[in-house]
């Protein structure tokens, strides 16, 4: 968990807001370091949290978290924790074993075309159920890394902006919670804008859709050792039935154990 990232999103583990939806994004840089975060802050502010990880694996995540003072292990055994490993689950789909073993979340590899159904549905058990060895958790929380890997799975835009859309309603609206999803785009804005297939229609489905928007980039200046990159962070609020928009710029650094933000033009590195 970052405290310079909690100061700028006026946050912290004993006061979170409910009811988000927030997106994070990338574009030749990495934004993984901001789920990183949000799990740390949302497990200690003892919320139920499910983790959709499409990309990585749980160790990857238990190690990190380490190093952050979390043990994902005990998290999950406590009842706090579900976490929902896309690579395994997908093998026990394609190479199904002789016993049933998995979640069905998965399912909709076998065929594409009918859409997230089934890790919807795997999504509204695991922040409905109320087991937990007697704890009292707090807001359930859904997070997700990444969406994009979606399409080249065979998935459809309108798929997985459904699937988005109905996770905010089931966590945010219902429940009070929150959901934090990320998703990638590689390539140019300019070079994908004709592809209603492609990553930055996702992209901008899902900006409509949240209450808050941090998008990670590379500097416009290229390469630096001391700064990382840049972060813009968009809230999306409605005043008197018109949306609203208020955005900050900061460039960034991350280590093994933090992060570290300066508005932009502040860091002596770059200018």
């Amino acid at each position: 968990m970052y405290a310079e990232l909690n100061s700028i999103l006026n946050t912290c583990p004993d006061r979170v807001t409910q009811g988000e939806f927030i997106l994070v994004s990338d574009r030749r840089s990495d934004a993984s370091f901001l789920l990183h975060h949000f799990l740390s802050l949302y497990l200690r502010a003892r919320c139920r949290v499910c983790f959709v990880a499409l990309v990585q694996s749980f160790s990857h995540y238990s190690c990190i978290s380490q190093r952050l003072g979390l043990s994902l292990t005990q998290a999950r055994e406590k009842g706090q924790l579900t976490f929902l490993e896309g690579l395994t689950e997908s093998l026990s789909v394609l190479l199904p074993p002789e016993t049933d073993a998995g979640s069905g979340a998965m399912d909709f590899l076998r065929d594409p075309a009918v859409g997230l159904r089934s890790l919807y549905e795997f999504v509204r058990s695991s922040v409905s159920r109320a087991d937990g060895a007697g704890e009292d958790w707090g807001p359930p929380v859904l997070l997700v890394d990444d969406l994009s890997v979606l399409l080249s799975l065979g998935v459809s835009v309108g798929a997985v902006l459904d699937f988005s859309h109905y996770c905010r309603a089931a966590v945010c609206s219902q429940l009070k919670g929150n959901a934090v999803m990320l998703t990638r785009c590689d390539g140019e804005e300019e070079a994908d804008e004709g592809d209603d297939e492609g990553p930055e229609r996702l992209l901008k489905g899902l900006t409509h859709q949240c209450s808050l928007a941090l998008h990670v980039q590379g500097l416009p200046t290229g390469f630096c050792r001391d700064i990382h990159g840049q972060l813009e962070v968009c809230w999306r609020r409605r005043r008197r039935d018109e949306p609203h928009t208020h955005r900050k710029l900061f460039q960034y650094k991350v280590n093994d154990k933090g992060a570290s933000f300066f508005a932009r033009g502040t860091s002596s590195a770059v200018l």
